[in-house]
Formats: structure tokens, C-alpha cells, sequence
């Protein structure tokens, strides 16, 4: 998460196209979570060429998504580190074809990536102790408004931000947990089912 003084940014098409990538986005997880690297050291850690780790790095910090850690680097060896931002998505109104395009190649990518990560919590959890009861679910429907809606996700990106903080910040027992949120209008003429919060 961005520092809360970080103001949002809508991206441009180049940018969602930089992130509609599958090996920056394991690179771009990979600094978010572990921290600074090389790009050695993302090629061997990822099984990717270090050319290529270099190029899409290079293309990563071009669009302010990661930036050089100049501190770390000795010679020609250049670390990077994962740049905390509030990237916002332009309206669909603001669209053209070429970025609704995109965006939904990214969509999808972030969808498939996070049905991932929630199938490997799945299939650990019963290794994980106190942490196999963290998975906090809530399924439902409101009636708001366009401004309404808008309004909530501000409070929720206001309350994501109450907790974020790097790892080295974090309390004895804090774990990296993943959030997210969908919320979209039902266009199904069908009954809803009913609410569930677990």
C-alpha cells in the first residue's frame, strides 16, 4: 500500500500495458514482498533469463512502478525496489478501445493470479496454526448510488491505509496478508442469493 500522504494517480494505457505482463507482475510482487533485488538475483530466484529481468525492470521504472535503491549498488550490480503507489484505473466513460483492451487483459491476469494465491492458502491452511482461521470472506449486495459506491471505496482505500506499512514496521506475529476488493453493478434479472459473512 502507498504511504497515506501518496496522492492517486490515474494510469495511462502505456502503464496498464506494463503491468499487463505476467513476469513484471511476479517481478513487481516479488520487491513488494521480499523487498529490494538485483536483477541477478530476480532471474535466478524467477527461472527467467537475466536479460529479461533487466529489460522489464527497466520498463517497471520507466512508468515509477520500481525505482534504482542507488545506496545498495556497487559498480555495475543496481538493486531495485518496489515503488508504494495509489495507481487508480481511468472510468470506463474515459476509455477508449486500446485501454479498455488493456485493461482487461490485466483484469484477467490479476483475476487468475489472485484464484492462485487463494487455491495455495486453501490448500496449506491446515499448516499454518492460528493463520488457518484468517481467511475473512463477505459475500453480499448494497444499494448505493454512482457517488455512494465511489464514497466506499474511498473509505475502504482510507482504511487499508490505517494498516499499511513495510514488513520491517510490522508487529511480532504480523504476517502479509492479501486484500481485496470487487464490487460491481448485478445486471442478472435472477433472484440474488442470500448474504453470507464469514
Amino acid at each position: 500500500m502507498p504511504d497515506p500522504a501518496t496522492p492517486s494517480q490515474t494510469v495511462d494505457l502505456s502503464t496498464v500495458k506494463a503491468l499487463a505482463h505476467p513476469l513484471r507482475q511476479r517481478i513487481l510482487r516479488r520487491l513488494a514482498v521480499d523487498g529490494p533485488a538485483t536483477s541477478t538475483t530476480l532471474a535466478s530466484e524467477l527461472g527467467v533469463t537475466s536479460g529479461g529481468t533487466s529489460y522489464n525492470l527497466r520498463v517497471l521504472a520507466e512508468h515509477g512502478l520500481i525505482e534504482e535503491v542507488p545506496e545498495r549498488g556497487h559498480g555495475r550490480e543496481r538493486w531495485w525496489r518496489h515503488v508504494r503507489a495509489d495507481l487508480r484505473m481511468p472510468l470506463a466513460s474515459q476509455q477508449d478501445p486500446a485501454m479498455r483492451s488493456a485493461l482487461n487483459e490485466l483484469h484477467s491476469l490479476w483475476l487468475a493470479e489472485d484464484l492462485e494465491s487463494l487455491g495455495r492458502f486453501e490448500s496449506t491452511r491446515h499448516e499454518l496454526g492460528e493463520w488457518a482461521d484468517a481467511l475473512v470472506y463477505s459475500r453480499g449486495g448494497i444499494h448505493v448510488t454512482t457517488d455512494e459506491l465511489r464514497a466506499f471505496f474511498e473509505e475502504y482505500v482510507a482504511l487499508l491505509m490505517r494498516y499499511a506499512r513495510p514488513a520491517e514496521q510490522a508487529p511480532t506475529g504480523a504476517r502479509r496478508v492479501l486484500t481485496r476488493l470487487l464490487a460491481f453493478p448485478e445486471t442478472s434479472t435472477t433472484e440474488p442469493p442470500e448474504e453470507t459473512t464469514s
